[in-house]
């Protein structure tokens, strides 16, 4: 009887949680958003946050023209349509409203475009300015402080021949505008990754620009949130969820908590999970990895994600974009606002 109870108690278990298992909708998740959440635009990718709150900018497209738009007026302007064939991939604020663009000096293929020739620009907000090459190749995104000229890269044998294969490391620099053309200086290497257990991207600063979260890409398309303490050196896993996605996108103005692109809610569908399925949720950043709360929901859409999150310097809203599961990272159909 004792046997029979067991067995019962477990199959009563697993019913649950195939129960629990369910398909996603379909439909377009533009069509059921909630009240706090509204379409800014209807075109564009990768946000980003002027450090008044008072615009957002953003890419027209992956190798396209960075824009601007107000959020007041909902007005746009395009920052670098006086470059003939700009192949630009990011856009970002300074603390000085001045911008650093990322991409290639010209478009070849997405990957060599994307990977070997990516390098930093600077931008000035004077109308009319043109693109400065800070002459810096780079790998993926960067990490800007809304505090200071400091920024952070990362750099893999695409853009640094100094290093070994499968190898990566982490840059911590400052920008210097005092003189004629703008120019990165006492730039340090703060972290390496000796293999390809860990390919190492640059987020966000906090903490008074002591510390910095980042990205570590792991093998069979994992990712975990990570941070590092520039002044000590020690590294912490916050997310500690092996074998799953978690990428940290944008850090709220506390420092306790940042925003990240996971796929911990693929686990309702049993299946469908990786960097594609994604939607964003907010990490604690307390070493524990337990206290994940989830924001956004397009991925209960069958082919929906939300990514790219950054968090106004008042943390009363994020910016977003609205992007298909099926396409590569950062590549987005509109620009959100989401109001907490």
């Amino acid at each position: 009887m004792k046997f029979l109870s067991t067995f019962a108690a477990v199959l009563l278990t697993l019913s649950s949680g195939y129960a629990q298992q369910h398909s996603r909708k379909t439909g377009d998740p533009l069509e059921h958003l909630p009240g706090n959440i509204e379409v800014l635009t209807h075109f564009g990718e990768r946000a980003d946050i002027s450090p008044d709150n008072q615009r957002v900018a953003f890419m027209a497209k992956s190798f396209g023209d960075a824009m601007l738009i107000d959020l007041k007026t909902r007005f746009i302007t395009c920052l670098t349509c006086n470059v003939p064939g700009s192949a630009f991939l990011r856009v970002m604020h300074l603390v000085t409203a001045d911008y650093i663009l990322i991409g290639p000096d010209h478009f070849e293929d997405i990957h060599t475009s994307r990977t070997r020739d990516n390098e930093l620009w600077f931008l000035s907000k004077e109308r009319g300015s043109k693109p400065v090459k800070l002459g810096q190749k780079m790998s993926e995104g960067v990490a800007i402080s809304k505090k200071s000229l400091k920024i952070a890269f990362s750099q893999t044998p695409s853009q640094a021949q100094d290093l070994a294969p499968g190898t990566s490391r982490l840059i911590v620099a400052e920008l210097d505008l005092s003189g004629g053309a703008p120019k990165l200086i006492n730039s340090k290497t703060v972290y390496e990754s000796k293999d390809r257990g860990c390919t190492l991207e640059a987020q966000d600063f906090y903490d008074n620009d002591k510390k910095m979260v980042f990205t570590c890409y792991e093998p069979n398309g994992a990712a975990s949130v990570m941070g590092i303490d520039l002044e000590t050196g020690q590294v912490t896993n916050f997310s500690k969820a092996p074998g799953t996605y978690n990428e940290p996108e944008g850090i709220f103005p506390d420092g306790l908590y940042t925003a990240v692109e996971s796929d911990r809610q693929c686990k309702e569908y049993g299946g469908g999970c990786g960097s594609g399925n994604i939607d964003i949720w907010k990490l604690k950043l307390d070493g524990t990895g337990k206290d994940f709360i989830r924001v956004t929901h397009f991925n209960d859409y069958e082919g929906g994600k939300a990514s790219n999150p950054v968090i106004s310097t008042d943390g009363k809203f994020m910016a977003f974009q609205t992007a298909r599961a099926s396409d590569p990272a950062g590549v987005g159909y509109g620009i959100l606002i989401y109001r907490f």
